[in-house]
């Protein structure tokens, strides 16, 4: 499997997932160009680390929830590289921009969600689908828990907005499909390096014993390497014939009865 010649944007390529999913494209040989919105520090050193790869790329900002941005990212895009075989679309705000709860969320929080992640999306898809190929890939990245439980109070804003953006992959895999595009989502499970963070030590601590305990048949988290391994297996021209789809990639978390203890479970 090889990237090489291929040329990849990645939203939100600063660190974290995107980062992991940035360096997994430039080892298989795709030049990358690395989005960010605040922290310029940690996407030079992204970018660092793709050059280390034997690879090359260039930075872009834009804050994605505003649709002006999203269009002149993909200008300094087209600009630099001419084309674009590969668009993920993985940028998220800072959880305090949209994490309350359904019955306190403001309508700011509420748009901020949305915008930075179903229109940005819409916006960003028919940009790339502008300059791009047949043989393009398109991934998105998501968390479908999110948007089919309903547990997680806070997350309510981000969880639609991450259900309206699977849905747009689906229908933009149809209306892409016949230019040889393929489209599709990638929802991993809690992931080391990640939002996750954001919640503090404590947090992530009892995160990590409670999938190593076996809420996560795989005993651990995800790590962003092991994402950025699944969206390079889907932008590689083998994966020509997968669109439409979400992809779980979470250790099996996803196949574990949250209904019955582990202990009864496993007999």
């Amino acid at each position: 499997m090889t990237l090489k010649g291929k040329h990849a944007l990645v939203t939100g390529g600063s660190r974290g997932i995107g980062r992991g999913i940035a360096l997994k494209l430039a080892e298989h040989g795709a030049q990358v160009a690395v989005h960010y919105y605040v922290n310029e520090a940690a996407a030079n050193d992204t970018l660092e680390r793709v050059r280390k790869h034997g690879a090359d790329g260039f930075l872009v900002q834009a804050d994605v929830s505003r649709v002006e941005d999203v269009t002149r990212m993909f200008g300094q895009v087209r600009q630099h590289f001419g084309t674009l075989d590969v668009f993920v679309a993985n940028a998220r705000p800072e959880a305090a921009k949209f994490y309350q709860k359904p019955m306190e969320i403001t309508l700011e929080a509420w748009d901020h969600a949305m915008d930075s992640q179903a229109k940005a999306f819409l916006v960003g898809i028919r940009e790339a689908a502008g300059f791009m190929g047949h043989g393009g890939r398109i991934v998105a990245i998501t968390y479908a828990p999110g948007g089919q439980r309903g547990t997680w109070q806070p997350w309510v804003a981000m969880g639609s907005a991450k259900a309206a953006l699977e849905s747009l992959v689906r229908y933009f895999a149809v209306a892409l499909a016949p230019r040889g595009i393929t489209v599709n989502s990638v929802s991993p499970g809690l992931t080391d390096d990640s939002v996750l963070q954001s919640f503090g030590d404590a947090a992530v601590d009892v995160a990590r014993k409670w999938h190593s305990s076996g809420w996560t048949p795989m005993g651990r988290m995800g790590t962003p390497a092991d994402i950025g391994n699944v969206v390079a297996l889907l932008s590689s021209p083998e994966a020509g014939w997968i669109t439409g789809q979400l992809i779980y990639a979470d250790g099996g978390a996803s196949l574990v009865d949250t209904l019955l203890p582990l202990e009864i479970q496993r007999g």
